[in-house]
């Protein structure tokens, strides 16, 4: 009678946890949106007579080292924030995913030479070839999405490929090629949506570890450049405020990040397990 209980306790729990943090997800969303509406101030209007101000008098999280209210560039920095990732992860599935179905439904050499060059893009630490692609092209936004795009998509091929090969060995995909379908229509036409769950969940998950790819990149100075109001460059420029006691310039950014991380893994953890349920 205990087990039951407790594992009725810590389904509860899960269930509670996740519907957590897709509130919170959903609030950070809104903000993405609709921050430059909602936010009080613009985003790079300085005060001088406010530098390092702390909480209230007009500035709900307090003010940076110019001045700048804390909350309005949080607001107004969550799209940025937030775009980042989809864009990088939607550029990485394209290519992982052409490239895993690709290998497996073609098999033979193909499949080795896609395979040895997925094996040298592992082998490359990814943050360092991130950093040699800004270098070649020049730092910003754009090139490191582009770049941490490159460095995404031979993880993905590599999941792709694994879940194709089950999928191409299942009979519905000869039952196409008995009617004559060629390899393209079969991959397009069912393979690929055969795989959409388990990839969508895949991607999910990876959602966070994208952000803080970006965000570390922003802090690095390599990503999004001043007077960009992106969570990773305002936990750098708040920087020069600890010394002088000034913690929060750096605290809410990095919280903010650290939260939307957190709460994606679990929701990202809990849609996997749906959707691989349901397939």
């Amino acid at each position: 009678m205990v087990l039951p209980r407790l594992q009725s306790r810590r389904r509860r729990s899960t269930a509670l946890g996740t519907w957590v943090s897709a509130a919170f997800l959903a609030l950070v969303a809104g903000a993405a949106l609709l921050g430059p509406v909602l936010a009080p101030y613009d985003a790079d209007e300085i005060d001088f007579a406010a530098i390092w101000a702390g909480p209230g008098g007009g500035h709900l999280l307090g003010t940076d080292q110019l001045g700048r209210d804390l909350f309005s560039r949080l607001l107004i920095g969550a799209g940025e924030t937030l775009i980042g990732p989809v864009l990088l992860l939607a550029l990485a599935t394209v290519l992982g995913v052409t490239i895993g179905v690709l290998a497996a439904w073609r098999g033979g050499w193909v499949d080795t030479l896609l395979a040895r060059i997925t094996d040298v893009m592992f082998a490359f630490p990814g943050l360092l070839f991130v950093v040699l692609v800004i270098a070649v092209f020049g730092k910003g936004p754009v090139t490191a999405i582009v770049a941490l795009a490159l460095a995404y998509a031979p993880v993905i091929a590599k999941y792709t490929r694994s879940l194709a090969l089950s999928e191409i060995a299942r009979p519905y995909v000869d039952a196409y090629r008995v009617q004559g379908i060629g390899g393209l229509g079969i991959c397009l036409r069912a393979i690929v949506p055969n795989l959409l769950p388990a990839l969508v969940g895949y991607l999910v998950v990876l959602f966070g570890e994208a952000l803080m790819s970006l965000a570390t990149l922003s802090f690095l100075g390599f990503g999004a450049q001043p007077p960009s109001s992106e969570w990773g460059l305002m936990v750098q420029e708040g920087q020069a405020g600890i010394i002088q006691g000034h913690f929060l310039p750096t605290l809410i950014p990095g919280a903010a990040i650290a939260l939307v991380v957190i709460a994606v893994n679990i929701v990202g953890v809990r849609v996997a397990d749906r959707l691989l349920a349901k397939g």
